[in-house]
């Protein structure tokens, strides 16, 4: 990973792990940046965005994890889905009990739903993906490069957000409100997956990710 000093009031360099339908912030990070290094050589984490995301139902906040086998030290690229697990029907089901009755749901689930008809046998190509098909829907082309080896990022120039975008640290991502389906019942909550900014916003979702 090449470390260069970022244009004035640019973003500049940032480094991000692969995440499962990431956040609202991990996409602001992504169109913001002059250019994206993605993660391709740390070992997995648990219990991140890698293979989770987070969405707003009738019932509140949902974490829907996609299931790995276990693992060991395994490389992020190496680390298998899970064969013994129905999440892809269950991870639909609950999108669509979501965000049926949102604005854009009925424009975009044809986009999504092949993804959770298919078998993937890695998570690191389910998410890239994915990821790509939310690019094009975003209309939005971010310069990404990857990871040649694992570094422990000491440089200024380059921000590291492969362990800070986390679930952990969302009370600290405050995002300007944007409509979502159930404020009236929860008020609004910030920074779920990239699908609720979509079905909520449409074509306004880029406006959004910019400012």
């Amino acid at each position: 990973m090449q470390q260069h000093k970022p244009p004035s009031g640019g973003w500049g360099l940032i480094c991000l792990s692969t995440a499962y339908l990431g956040t609202v912030e991990y996409y602001v990070a992504l169109n913001c940046a002059d250019k994206i290094f993605i993660e391709q050589h740390e070992h997995y984490v648990k219990q991140s965005y890698r293979n989770r995301c987070r969405i707003a139902t009738p019932n509140g906040i949902l974490d829907l994890s996609i299931p790995v086998e276990k693992t060991g030290k395994e490389l992020i690229q190496d680390v298998r889905i899970s064969e013994h697990s129905n999440w892809q029907t269950h991870h639909w089901r609950s999108i669509e009990t979501a965000y049926n009755s949102s604005p854009f749901f009925e424009y975009y689930k044809d986009d999504l739903q092949p993804f959770y008809e298919i078998k993937w046998k890695y998570l690191w190509d389910f998410n890239m993906e994915i990821q790509l098909k939310v690019f094009e829907l975003l209309d939005i082309e971010p310069k990404i490069e990857f990871t040649r080896n694992f570094e422990l990022i000491g440089d200024n120039h380059i921000l590291d957000f492969r362990n800070s975008i986390h679930p952990k640290n969302n009370a600290n991502c405050i995002l300007k409100p944007y409509y979502q389906v159930f404020e009236q019942k929860f008020g609004f909550i910030s920074n779920l997956s990239i699908i609720d900014l979509l079905f909520n916003m449409g074509n306004e979702s880029q406006l959004i990710i910019h400012n």
